[in-house]
């Protein structure tokens, strides 16, 4: 049976967009690796490269606003807009989602934390040592920042260690911070105490 030729177009649209989506997905989880691993290339040294949650929900919220931004790029390259729309729409979603993950630290407990600042307090580490700081002010208190990082991440390692052989001390109930946000009232009495320290002599 001879196959009708608008048959055999619109057979050959679908298999050309169903191409298309592969590639662009294809495209979209590559650039989302890509952006993980490279959050670790400015760490202090390769031993501080712990994973961290929150740098994968950033690489995924990256991703998302991805699909949103090549897709209105390349809106003319796929034929069907139902398609388009539900891509938009769940890009918007995973977008909010990996946002609220990044920002609520919900899924972020005692060992996933201590993993994620080790490679931040790592970065701050490298940027410190190796800034071009001329004011001898401004090179003490880097000098200070990397004492403090420093010992930080041996501590760090060495609870990981500890929890890993040990287990978790206290009854598995989150504990509060004693500070929650950064308020007004503390931005005030942190420049306060800068201002003070500015006035005494060397």
């Amino acid at each position: 049976m001879l196959e009708h030729p608008d048959d055999r177009s619109e057979k050959q649209t679908d298999q050309t967009g169903h191409g298309r989506w592969t590639t662009f997905f294809a495209m979209i989880a590559t650039s989302i690796v890509t952006m993980f691993v490279l959050k670790y290339s400015n760490v202090w040294q390769a031993s501080d490269a712990f994973f961290s949650q929150t740098r994968m929900w950033m690489a995924l919220m990256m991703g998302m606003a991805m699909i949103i931004i090549m897709l209105g790029f390349m809106w003319g390259m796929y034929a069907s807009l139902k398609t388009k729309l539900g891509v938009m729409v769940a890009a918007l979603l995973g977008f909010g989602l990996f946002m609220f993950l990044a920002r609520s630290q919900s899924t972020v407990e005692d060992e996933a934390w201590m993993s994620a600042m080790i490679p931040h307090h790592s970065i701050a580490v490298l940027t410190s040592a190796r800034a071009e700081i001329s004011d001898p002010r401004v090179r003490s208190l880097a000098d200070d920042i990397i004492e403090a990082q420093v010992k930080e991440i041996a501590t760090m390692e060495m609870l990981l260690a500890d929890i890993e052989e040990n287990g978790e001390l206290g009854d598995g109930t989150p504990i509060p911070a004693r500070t929650t946000k950064l308020t007004p009232q503390l931005r005030a009495q942190a420049r306060a105490m800068a201002d003070r320290a500015m006035a005494l002599p060397d």
